[in-house]
C-alpha cells in the first residue's frame, strides 16, 4: 500500500464517531490510530490492503463517516458468503491484531430495514465477530443500501482478495439464486462471467448444502475436483455414500480439506457386485436368462442357446417398436 493510502487509512480510523441519533451529534472524539504494521498484520494480504484502501477512498469521496457501533446491534448479511469452520487460524490472527492494535479497517453496514437503531453488515463479518468476542465497539461506515447494492458490495469486497474458496463462491451463488437474484446480478456480485456462474451453480445445486457445510470451505480444493465431485455425487448412491462418510468416526476431527478427501474417497469406492434382480424361466422352470440393473445399465445374461437365437432375431424389431413408441418425445 502506498504512503498516501496509509495516510488515508489513518485519517479514517483515527477519528470515529459513536453511533447516535442525528439530533444529538457532537464533534467526534479523537482516537489515535494503531501502527501501520499492525494494520498490515490484521489485513494479511497485499490484495486485501489495496481493496481496503480503495474502499476508504471511495467512502471519503462520498462523504461517509465512520461510526462506533455496538456489535450486538449489527446483524449478519441476509445472505451468508462464508462457510463457518471449527478452527480458523486467520480469524484468530485477526482477533489478536484487533486486541493489540484496534480495528484498522471499518466494515460496511446499512440501517436495518425493520429494526430501528440496528444495522445489517454488507461486509466485514469476521471483524464484526472479532469485535463482539473482544467486547469492543465495531467501526463501521453506515450507508443506505438496497438488497442489490448490499450483495454487490459483499461480493466485490471478497472478489479482489480471492478470499472465498470455490465451494464458498458456489454456495453464495446458490443462496443468491434462491433469493431471486438473476444470473447477471450473481455474476456481477462474484466478479465472474456467465459460464463460470453456471459452473458454480451446477456444483452447489447438485450437492446437498448439508454435505457442503459438513465438509467446509476446503480452500485447497478447486473447481475441477468439485465438478468431478458433483458428477460422483449425482451417480446412484452418491448421496448415501457422502452422508455415510460424514457420519463416520473421526470425520469431525479432520480439517476441511481432509474432510473433502474422505468423502471423495467414499464416493470413488465401488459398491458390492450387483446381484441378478430377476431370473427368466420357462413354465417348466428351465432358466433362460438373468436380468440385472445398475443405474442406467441393463444386463441380460442368457443361459439358453435357443433363447439367445430368439433374441437375436427379435432385436431389430424391438428397436423399431421402441423408436415408434418414443417418436416425438
Amino acid at each position: 500500500m502506498s504512503p498516501k493510502g496509509r495516510d488515508i487509512l489513518k485519517s479514517m480510523v483515527g477519528s470515529v464517531e459513536p453511533a447516535r441519533p442525528e439530533a444529538q451529534s457532537a464533534p467526534p472524539p479523537h482516537r489515535p490510530s494503531g501502527a501501520v504494521k499492525a494494520m498490515n498484520l490484521s489485513l494479511g494480504r497485499l490484495g486485501e490492503e489495496a481493496a481496503a484502501a480503495k474502499a476508504l477512498r471511495e467512502s471519503l469521496a462520498s462523504g461517509d463517516r465512520v461510526l462506533e457501533i455496538d456489535p450486538g446491534a449489527v446483524e449478519m448479511s441476509f445472505i451468508r458468503d462464508r462457510i463457518p469452520v471449527d478452527r480458523d487460524p486467520e480469524f484468530e490472527r485477526l482477533k489478536q491484531s484487533m486486541q493489540e492494535s484496534g480495528q484498522q479497517v471499518p466494515i460496511l453496514v446499512r440501517p436495518d430495514p425493520v429494526k430501528p437503531g440496528h444495522y445489517e453488515a454488507a461486509y466485514g463479518h469476521r471483524r464484526l465477530r472479532a469485535a463482539a468476542e473482544i467486547g469492543i465497539p465495531i467501526k463501521a461506515v453506515v450507508r443506505k443500501l438496497t438488497d442489490e447494492e448490499l450483495i454487490l458490495a459483499q461480493g466485490q469486497e471478497n472478489g479482489p482478495r480471492v478470499d472465498l474458496s470455490f465451494i464458498e463462491r458456489a454456495l453464495f451463488a446458490r443462496r443468491m439464486d434462491e433469493h431471486g437474484f438473476n444470473r447477471d446480478m450473481i455474476a456481477q456480485a462474484l466478479a465472474t462471467d456467465k459460464p463460470e456462474t453456471s459452473r458454480l451453480l451446477q456444483v452447489a445445486q447438485t450437492i446437498d448444502p448439508e454435505i457442503i457445510l459438513a465438509i467446509g470451505p476446503a480452500p485447497k480444493v478447486g473447481r475441477p475436483r468439485w465438478l468431478a465431485f458433483a458428477e460422483k455425487f449425482r451417480e446412484t448412491g452418491g448421496q448415501k455414500k457422502a452422508q455415510a462418510a460424514i457420519r463416520a468416526g473421526g470425520f469431525q476431527a479432520l480439517e476441511t480439506n481432509g474432510r473433502f478427501d474422505a468423502v471423495w474417497k467414499t464416493l470413488e469406492e465401488e459398491g458390492a457386485p450387483q446381484r441378478a434382480e430377476q431370473t427368466l424361466r420357462t413354465q417348466e422352470g428351465k432358466t433362460l436368462a438373468s436380468v440385472s440393473r445398475s443405474g442406467k445399465t441393463f444386463r441380460i445374461a442368457v443361459k439358453s442357446a435357443a433363447f439367445s437365437e430368439f433374441l437375436a432375431r427379435r432385436l431389430v424389431g424391438l428397436a423399431a417398436e421402441f423408436e415408434e413408441e418414443n417418436e416425438g418425445k
